[in-house]
C-alpha cells in the first residue's frame, strides 16, 4: 500500500473574480480571521417568505433587479398613493451569527426563505483597495444583493463563501445587504431530504468585510517535509511551501518569517504559485500531547498576514496510523455544531470551548465533526487543544448518485472545506460520506469525491464511515469504497440498531482491508434520569450495559483496530425522534444530555480511554 506522509499545508484555492458583478462564490480569501475585517454581525432585519414572493413574479420567473417589488430593493418613496407590499423593520430582527429556529418559537420547525438586511456605513482605507462580503456559512442557499444589485449565489449550508464589492457599489453611507436565505430541503441538494439533525436556517456563522490592498496575499503553504524520523523534535527539518499573489507583478518579494526559529526567508515572486524552501535547525512538532504551535508572517511591502502553524507528519503504514512516527490509537467522540442547553447552532470561540471541553473531559484526542464541516471556531480551538480532528462533508445517506449535478455541488462543498482548514495541524482525515448504501452508482460517486479529495490536498487521510452487514458468527467489513479510503471506518450498532448489548460478548469481526480500522460510530440512545434494569431501553443501565458490552468487544478486534468515536457527546435535535416522554424532537444517543447532565456511560467510556492511554504511556 501507498505509504501516506500527511503534513501541515496551508491554503491554495483561492481565484476571485473582480470583472463579474454576479458570481457563483466557489472559492474563499484564505485566514479571513487574520485580516483586516469589520463585523457585520449583529441585529439583522428580516422578512419571512415561505412563497418566495419577494424573489419571483406572479408567473413564477425570477424579477429584474430594478423591480420595486423584489426585496432586494429597499423602498424609500414617502409617497403614500405608491403601492408598496413589502419592507425592513426593527420590530422583526433576528441576531447574525444565528440559527432562525432558536430565536423565534415562529420558526421551530421553518424551512423555507427568510431575507435579512443589514445596513452599514464604509469608507475604505485607500481607494484602490479591494473590498469582500464574506459570510462564513449560510443555511442552505444565499442570494446576496448589495444596494439593489446581485453580488451572486451560494449553494452549501457549512463552508464559506465571498463576494467582491465593486467600487462603483459601494457607498460611504447607507449601504443596504440584503440576503435570501433558503434551508428547503430538496433532493438533488448535498445533504438531502432525509436527514437525522435539525435543520437549522439562517446566516449560522459569521459576516464580515474584508479589506485588502490591490495586491494581496492570495494563498500560501507552508509544510514539514517528511523524514524517517521519529518522536517530538526534528533536527535539521526541512520547511519548504508555495506563495501566491494577487494582482502582483513578477520579482514581488514576499517574506516568511517564523520570529520563534529566528528565521526569514525572502522570495522573489515568479507569477502563480511561486515555491521556496528552508531549513531549521531544530523543530518541535505539534501532536495531541504537545499542541505546539509557531506564529507565522506572510510579508509584501502592501500587507501582513500571520497565523499559528502546527507542523506534524501522519501516516499509513500497513494496518496503522503513525502520528510523528509513532504509532497512535485516536479514543475519540463525535458532535454535532450544537449547544444543546440552549438548543441552537454553535457559532463563536466561547461555544467552541464548550463542545470540545466537555470532549476532553472525556480524555478524547480525536473528535468526529458530523455530518458537515462545523465552523472555523471549533477547528481553531481544536489546533491549540491538540484535538485531532475528522472533518466531513454533508454526503449523508441516500442523495442522488446518479447525478452530475449533485456530484458537482459535492465537490464544490469539499473544496470549500479544504480550502478553508487545510493549514490545520488538528485536522488528520477529510470525510467525503456517511452511511451511503452499497452500489456500483454510488462507489463511483464516493470514488470522484476520494479522488478530488487528493487531488485538492494528498497530505491528510481520507475516509468516510460506512455501514456494516451483521452476520451471526462474523462481522465482515467488506464494502468496495474502502478498497479506496486510506483508513477504514465503519458505523456499527450491534446491540442497539441488531440484537441486545450481550450479543456483542460473542461477536467477531474481521475486515478484508489491510488497513487501519476506525469505529467511527456506536452508541445506544437513554434518556438521562430514567433508571431500570439493563434490560429496560432508553434506561441509563441499558446504555451503560451496551458500552460495556462494546469495550469488550473492542478489546478482541482484528489487527488494526486504530480508534473509536463513539455516537455521540451530547444529545442533539432530530425531527425524526418522536417517543413521547423519551425523545420528544431529541436523539437520545448522548453520553451527555440536553440539560447538560452526564449519563452513566459518559463515565465507562472515560475508564476506557484511560486504560488505553496510560497502557501507551
Amino acid at each position: 500500500m501507498k505509504m501516506l506522509r500527511i503534513v501541515l499545508h496551508c491554503l491554495f484555492f483561492t481565484s476571485l473574480c473582480f470583472f463579474s458583478i454576479v458570481a457563483s462564490a466557489t472559492s474563499t480569501l484564505n485566514s479571513v480571521y487574520s485580516r483586516d475585517t469589520t463585523s457585520l454581525n449583529g441585529e439583522w432585519q428580516y422578512i419571512v417568505d415561505p412563497y418566495k414572493t419577494g424573489f419571483y413574479d406572479y408567473r413564477f420567473k425570477e424579477m429584474s433587479e430594478d423591480n420595486p417589488a423584489a426585496y432586494w430593493n429597499i423602498n424609500t418613496s414617502t409617497d403614500k398613493s405608491k403601492l408598496i407590499e413589502h419592507g425592513y423593520s426593527d420590530s422583526n430582527t433576528l441576531q447574525v451569527p444565528g440559527d432562525w429556529n432558536s430565536q423565534e418559537e415562529k420558526f421551530l420547525y421553518y424551512e423555507g426563505t427568510v431575507w435579512y438586511k443589514k445596513s452599514f456605513d464604509y469608507e475604505k482605507k485607500h481607494q484602490d483597495n479591494l473590498l469582500f462580503v464574506y459570510f462564513a456559512a449560510v443555511n442552505y442557499e444565499a442570494d446576496v444583493y448589495l444596494n439593489g444589485e446581485k453580488l451572486g449565489n451560494h449553494v452549501g449550508g457549512f463552508t464559506p463563501f465571498q463576494f467582491a464589492i465593486p467600487s462603483s457599489l459601494l457607498r460611504s453611507k447607507d449601504n443596504h445587504l440584503v440576503v435570501k436565505v433558503d434551508n428547503e430541503r430538496a433532493k438533488d441538494a448535498v445533504p438531502t431530504v432525509n436527514t437525522d439533525w435539525w435543520n437549522y436556517g439562517g446566516i449560522t456563522r459569521d459576516v464580515m468585510l474584508v479589506e485588502t490592498p490591490s495586491t494581496y496575499i492570495q494563498s500560501y503553504e507552508l509544510k514539514l517535509e517528511p523524514t524517517d524520523e521519529t518522536g517530538a523534535q526534528r533536527r535539521n527539518a526541512t520547511i519548504s511551501g508555495q506563495v501566491s499573489l494577487g494582482n502582483a507583478k513578477k520579482q514581488e518579494q514576499v517574506t516568511i518569517r517564523i520570529p520563534e526559529l529566528n528565521l526569514t526567508k525572502k522570495v522573489n515572486y515568479q507569477g502563480e504559485n511561486t515555491a521556496f524552501e528552508f531549513s531549521v535547525p531544530h523543530l518541535t512538532l505539534w501532536s495531541d500531547t504537545n499542541p505546539k504551535r509557531y506564529e507565522v508572517a506572510i510579508e509584501t511591502q502592501y500587507e501582513t498576514i500571520k497565523d499559528k502553524i502546527g507542523f506534524r507528519t501522519i501516516e499509513v503504514v500497513g494496518n496503522k496510523i503513525l502520528l510523528n512516527g509513532e504509532p497512535i490509537f485516536l479514543r475519540g467522540i463525535c458532535l454535532h455544531e450544537e449547544i444543546a442547553p440552549e438548543i441552537r447552532r454553535a457559532n463563536s470561540p466561547e461555544d467552541a470551548e464548550f463542545l470540545l471541553g466537555a470532549a476532553e473531559e472525556l480524555n478524547v484526542n480525536f473528535v468526529r465533526l458530523a455530518h458537515y464541516p462545523h465552523n472555523e471556531h471549533i477547528v481553531r480551538k481544536a489546533d491549540e487543544m491538540g484535538l485531532l480532528v475528522w472533518s466531513e462533508i454533508p454526503v449523508y445517506w441516500t442523495i442522488d448518485f446518479s447525478s452530475e449535478a449533485v456530484l458537482n455541488n459535492a465537490k464544490n462543498q469539499l473544496r470549500e472545506m479544504i480550502s478553508r482548514d487545510q493549514n490545520r495541524a488538528s485536522v488528520i482525515v477529510w470525510s467525503v460520506g456517511n452511511e451511503t448504501p452499497v452500489s456500483d452508482t454510488r462507489t463511483t460517486f464516493m470514488k470522484a469525491l476520494i479522488d478530488e479529495a487528493r487531488a485538492l490536498d494528498d497530505s491528510r487521510l481520507i475516509s468516510a464511515a460506512l455501514e456494516v452487514h451483521y452476520n451471526e458468527g462474523m462481522n465482515t467489513i467488506n464494502d468496495p469504497l474502502g478498497e479506496f479510503t486510506d483508513v477504514v471506518s465503519v458505523n456499527e450498532y450491534l446491540g442497539w440498531y441488531v440484537g441486545l448489548p450481550e450479543d456483542t460478548r460473542t461477536a467477531k469481526w474481521e475486515s478484508v482491508y489491510d488497513k487501519p480500522l476506525l469505529i467511527s460510530e456506536t452508541g445506544a440512545g437513554a434518556k438521562q434520569g430514567f433508571h431500570a434494569d439493563k434490560q429496560t431501553r432508553w434506561s441509563e443501565e441499558f446504555q451503560a450495559a451496551y458500552y460495556r458490552g462494546q469495550i469488550a468487544m473492542m478489546e478482541e478486534m482484528p489487527e488494526g483496530f486504530s480508534g473509536i468515536t463513539p455516537w455521540v457527546l451530547f444529545d442533539f435535535r432530530s425531527p425524526k425522534r418522536n417517543h413521547p416522554g423519551i425523545q420528544e424532537g431529541w436523539n437520545r444517543k448522548g453520553l451527555i444530555s440536553n440539560e447538560g447532565e452526564k449519563k452513566q456511560a459518559f463515565q465507562i467510556l472515560k475508564n476506557y480511554y484511560d486504560r488505553i492511554e496510560k497502557a501507551s504511556e
